[in-house]
């Protein structure tokens, strides 16, 4: 019996890299964490993983455990973390053990500042409708997929979605560098995680490290609309043209009608059909397959509709995310009025020097409304931003900012709702929303 034991056992990409090991026969998962919310709660409960006391418990580091997995919620200090190191059991990052358990597969990893969860979904979706067998960790659930990430003794293939954000406490590199991709896409560059890569030249270095990581004749798939993908491309022409395939794309523009819409879906979608011809997928069969792809959930996702109106939900929460999500619901609903309501989440997002990046994202709502709770940024200990530092970083009319839950409520209750589409855009709750019941009261009247 092979032992691991998740330290932050709760976050969303480790719990289901718990559930998947747990899946596997002959091994025996155990966990800690020192919050552990919805959804996590209850898929770790269901599958008699979630741990009988909240909070770390050095005494359960035994030396018969033979891994730790080790999640970036947990911090450098972590008693737990302490008691592992003095007892020599080898640990783990969340995507180091990936690669440890899918190096003898083929892996496509799909980069970028925004569209990633949504390509991986599109690859995985058509794999799945044609039989093809594969490993994968994705950031959202996807139809037909009962978990975020599966790992098997059996398929040949690996689909992983690439974060650049830090691997762990004990490790500072992006977490895509793990994985070594045979077929990499990179949809894009645009400033994020500001915390972690303080200038742009920074951030666009660790991409450029991850086209580095390209196995031997590897291919690279980038969206050719991208100065710095373009430069980056240009350099591995010069420096890996004998053993790297390098494949620009652009949006689709075919015949075949989609479920999904949005210059930045078509782009995803492309860049999705090319990774899997490079497998050997055939055009063909990937457009007929995606055609009924209906997105990836809280991608664009829609939540509520009724004869004259429609609401959508978006994880969309960085400056290039935003606009590209109002831009697709306007260019989708022209006629309608558009009304968008964000919410300030992130640590970057929430950064005083981050702020002017939103300037016009969100320009082309009829109405936008932005929200911020100004004790997360006492919690994580930012610089304090006002109301009317939000409203001139984003800088056109139609914002108006709302620092309390409640009244954000109230005002998107005002709002006259025949021929409008709703769009709520949040990596968080906006402080305890059920969006998608609150759009559906807020249509339906």
């Amino acid at each position: 019996m092979t032992k691991i034991h998740f330290i932050a056992i709760g976050g969303a990409a480790m719990h289901n890299l718990a559930l998947a090991v747990a899946s596997k026969a002959g091994y025996q998962v155990t966990g800690s964490d020192d919050e552990i919310f919805e959804p996590a709660l209850s898929h770790l409960r269901d599958a008699g993983l979630l741990p009988d006391e909240i909070g770390w418990h050095p005494e359960r580091i035994t030396p018969d455990l033979d891994a730790i997995i080790l999640g970036m919620h947990a911090r450098e200090d972590n008693p737990e973390l302490v008691r592992a190191r003095e007892l020599g059991i080898k640990i783990y990052s969340f995507p180091e053990y990936l690669y440890e358990q899918t190096k003898d597969k083929i892996r496509i990893v799909v980069g970028g500042s925004h569209g990633k969860t949504t390509t991986t979904s599109m690859i995985l979706y058509v794999l799945n409708r044609l039989g093809i067998e594969a490993d994968y960790m994705v950031g959202a659930q996807i139809e037909g997929f009962e978990r975020m990430v599966r790992l098997s003794d059996t398929a040949k293939y690996a689909v992983f979605e690439g974060d650049e954000y830090l691997t762990s406490p004990l490790d500072l590199r992006s977490k895509f560098l793990w994985y070594h991709p045979h077929v990499a896409i990179l949809t894009g560059i645009a400033w994020d995680h500001i915390n972690v890569f303080p200038t742009f030249p920074e951030y666009v270095e660790t991409f450029r490290k991850f086209v580095h990581s390209i196995e031997p004749k590897g291919s690279f798939i980038y969206f050719k609309g991208d100065e710095n993908l373009k430069q980056i491309a240009n350099e591995m022409t010069s420096l890996r043209h004998d053993d790297m395939t390098i494949i620009p794309y652009e949006a689709y523009d075919g015949s075949v009608p989609m479920q999904v819409f949005g210059k930045h879906n078509m782009q995803n979608l492309q860049a999705a059909m090319l990774a899997c011809h490079c497998i050997g997928v055939a055009p063909d069969d990937f457009y007929r397959e995606i055609a009924s792809f209906t997105g990836a959930s809280n991608r664009l996702e829609k939540i509520a509709e009724t004869d004259t109106c429609v609401a959508y939900k978006d994880f969309a929460h960085s400056p290039s995310k935003l606009k590209a999500t109002i831009n697709a619901v306007r260019e989708r609903y022209p006629d309608k009025q558009l009304v968008a309501c964000m919410e300030l989440h992130t640590f970057s997002s929430l950064m005083a020097d981050f702020l002017p990046q939103y300037q016009g994202c969100m320009a082309e709502a009829d109405k936008a409304f932005v929200y911020f709770n100004p004790k997360v940024i006492e919690h994580k200990k930012l610089t304090p931003i006002t109301k009317e530092a939000v409203r001139d970083a984003f800088g056109t009319k139609n914002v108006e900012v709302f620092t309390e839950s409640a009244a954000l409520q109230e005002r998107l209750k005002e709002i006259d709702y025949r021929n409008v589409a709703l769009l709520m855009m949040s990596s968080g709750t906006f402080d305890g929303i059920n969006v998608k019941e609150f759009a559906k009261e807020l249509i339906h009247g």
